[in-house]
């Protein structure tokens, strides 16, 4: 086939409906399945397109698809991203890495935000089938001559393609003339049309024949803290409490004295200050301490309980002090190179502005009464939740006012409590509204719940998400669930770590001590790109409440000041360990992405071994390789078995690795002995280089 014909037929293709084959345009009201190359399971996408995939600008999106044709002529795909304009963007030859399943794979980069697209494209390889094809018959002595001079018009063909570099034709046209030089042996000739020049050519720019693109699917480019992240949990009105001696009560903490711990936060690598509710709490059915169904008039009351005589969610609690103060702190808080995150609880106190003026937004009982929150056995007499079914043109429009208060002072992500007890529908709608005019707003959900309702959260538009790693602790357990993270889901849904919350305090962080909190720190930090603590975990607050995984004394029945000062002063802080493992992070790539993790044997199960390695298109490699003793009590000596492979490297590799916590340099290689103190050295975070 000539290349007119060869034109000409793609072109008649191209314009059957839909873009496919002849066939399929014989059939009025059908589209084609599959192009003349078929291009299937391309990833990644989400439920086929759908949602949107998610990247950040810089991040290593892999992209797979499934490629294959007809006969034995050799088959290649082209992975393309399309930028937020609609034209084409970065594109990269896909390598054939499973030809028992014809499965391709490539890397793309996207280089700034917004709603991008991603296609692979299949194309019928002309040279490649020639290269296969005519060394098998040359070193047969079939069809010699035939051969010879069929490459020689494929190259020259190549040499006039459009956009080909002039140096880059003259190597071609130059192979082309030793094809037909009949002066040299036919082995020679055939050489001369395979040379490494000759590839890297047309690697560069291939000769690409009935090519058939994939439909495009969504790519959503977010800011680079939608994925990668450290957040510091607190309340602001325990930072400045004090207890008046002579008033017999407690002052609250404001907006102003909450701001003098903001440099601390940053200090130890936070990036994100994030705030529990600031509004108003209800007075009728208060708890008191440790969630007890009685408060005495002083007792503050749970800031989730929202709303009172002084407004609701778009108000500030009095004794925080008011918006201008509000904006004191986010202020504050730019200046120490710190994001502001709010707490958004949609539910109420029974005596919130929206419980009188609005009651068809709840759930009214037989008996006439508005039904609390329970989650059973826990019960919520002091919380009313919205129903989003009576009116639901009420409830979204009122809460994209209070969302956009928020914003407007200042708050650029929110941490969303249960999330999973509204309709999903009505967090597609929100968040994609608040996108339009604030496209860089992240939100957080904190939803414990079923996988479905976790992942179609993420689908729908949260950008990270709280997981079940604090419940994950021994090594079998924590492989199979970063593995699941990893692969599963890893292209919509950004897991965020955290070893405790004010309503979590496992077990394990009960009973393990400093050593505990440092080594579920290091997984926590170094496992997830997005991860963070609660105020108080540098103090290895650790106390549960009788029969409870929470704090005794929780903070969100009391105030709770700390002695941040004397912590720092006697030296039994973690906030220098917390702000070594931060400072990790942002040093190496590698550990600023989901993909990537490897796990690695340890003869000692209570040693756990895992890397995260980046090679970047121009060959950058980042790798870190982490060690951690998930023994709190014990020393623990073990050997540890590395996946050479995994890591780049060759079986009989030796290699450097220094750690980033202690400054000590190790030579390792395949097998290695490990020596983790819990007290003094739970942990190596190695950095690795090639000797």
């Amino acid at each position: 086939m000539t290349t007119e014909q060869q034109t000409t037929r793609a072109s008649k293709a191209q314009a059957a409906p839909g873009g496919g084959s002849p066939r399929a345009a014989a059939r009025p009201g059908t589209a084609p399945l599959v192009g003349r190359i078929p291009v299937l399971g391309v990833e990644p996408t989400v439920d086929a397109g759908r949602w949107p995939a998610t990247a950040v600008p810089g991040e290593l999106v892999p992209v797979r698809a499934t490629v294959f044709r007809e006969g034995h002529d050799a088959v290649a795909a082209t992975a393309v991203l399309v930028r937020p304009d609609g034209t084409d963007g970065p594109s990269v030859r896909m390598t054939l890495v499973n030809k028992g399943t014809d499965a391709y794979a490539a890397v793309l980069v996207p280089d700034a935000e917004g709603d991008w697209g991603l296609r692979v494209e299949g194309w019928s390889d002309p040279y490649g089938t020639w290269d296969h094809d005519a060394t098998i018959k040359v070193e047969a002595g079939v069809d010699v001559a035939l051969m010879l001079e069929e490459g020689a018009r494929l190259l020259e063909r190549a040499a006039a393609q459009p956009g080909r570099a002039a140096a880059d034709a003259e190597v071609l046209g130059a192979a082309a003339n030793s094809l037909r030089d009949t002066s040299r042996g036919d082995h020679e000739r055939l050489d001369a049309g395979r040379t490494p020049q000759v590839r890297e050519v047309l690697d560069r720019l291939p000769l690409r024949d009935l090519v058939s693109p994939s439909q495009t699917y969504p790519l959503r480019v977010e800011r680079r803290l939608a994925a990668f992240s450290a957040w510091y949990e607190f309340f602001p009105r325990s930072e400045g409490a004090r207890y008046d001696e002579e008033a017999g009560r407690w002052v609250s903490g404001t907006f102003r004295t909450a701001a003098e711990r903001l440099p601390a936060i940053a200090d130890m690598g936070f990036d994100i200050a994030y705030l529990t509710p600031v509004h108003p709490i209800g007075r009728i059915n208060r708890k008191g301490p440790n969630n007890s169904l009685t408060a005495g008039p002083e007792d503050p009351g749970s800031p989730y309980a929202i709303g009172a005589a002084e407004g609701g969610h778009d108000a500030i609690h009095p004794d925080l002090g008011t918006f201008e103060d509000f904006d004191f702190f986010v202020a504050r808080a730019r200046e120490a190179g710190l994001e502001v995150a709010l707490d958004l609880a949609l539910q109420c106190a029974p005596d919130h502005p929206w419980v009188a003026e609005h009651p068809e937004w709840f759930t009214t009982r037989a008996d006439g009464t508005i039904a609390y929150a329970e989650n059973p056995p826990k019960k919520y007499q002091d919380i009313y939740p919205l129903n989003f079914d009576n009116d639901p043109a009420g409830i979204y429009a009122e809460v994209k006012r209070v969302v956009d208060v928020w914003i407007s002072h200042g708050v650029t992500l929110f941490r969303v409590d249960n999330p999973h007890t509204k309709p999903v529908e009505f967090w597609e709608w929100l968040i994609a509204e608040v996108a339009r005019e604030h496209p860089e707003v992240v939100w957080l959900s904190e939803a414990f719940t079923r996988p479905a309702m976790m992942h179609t959260l993420a689908k729908v538009g949260f950008q990270q998400s709280y997981s079940y790693f604090a419940w994950r602790n021994a090594a079998w357990e924590v492989r199979e669930y970063v593995e699941q993270l990893t692969s599963e889901s890893a292209h919509y849904m950004r897991p965020s770590f955290w070893p405790t919350t004010h309503d979590i305090l496992t077990p394990t962080m009960q009973y393990g001590g400093p050593p505990v909190f440092k080594l579920r720190a290091v997984l926590a930090a170094l496992l997830s790109p997005s991860w963070g603590i609660y105020s108080g975990y540098e103090l290895v607050e650790h106390a549960a409440r009788p029969g409870a995984e929470e704090q005794l004394d929780n903070e969100k029945y009391q105030y709770r000041p700390r002695d941040w000062a004397r912590a720092e002063a006697e030296g039994w802080s973690l906030a220098p360990y917390l702000k070594r493992l931060n400072e990790v992070r942002r040093a190496h790539p590698a550990l600023q992405q989901l993909r990537g993790t490897v796990f690695h044997a340890s003869d000692d199960e209570n040693v756990l071994c895992f890397s995260r390695r980046r090679v970047d298109p121009d060959g950058t490699e980042d790798l870190v390789l982490v060690v951690v003793n998930l023994d709190p009590h014990a020393t623990r000596e073990t050997t540890v078995h590395l996946d050479m492979a995994a890591l780049g490297r060759q079986w009989w590799d030796r290699f450097t690795v220094t750690d980033e916590l202690t400054g000590a340099t190790y030579e390792w290689g395949e097998h290695d002995y490990v020596r983790l103190d819990p007290y003094t050295q739970p942990a190596h975070v190695f950095t690795v280089r090639s000797s």
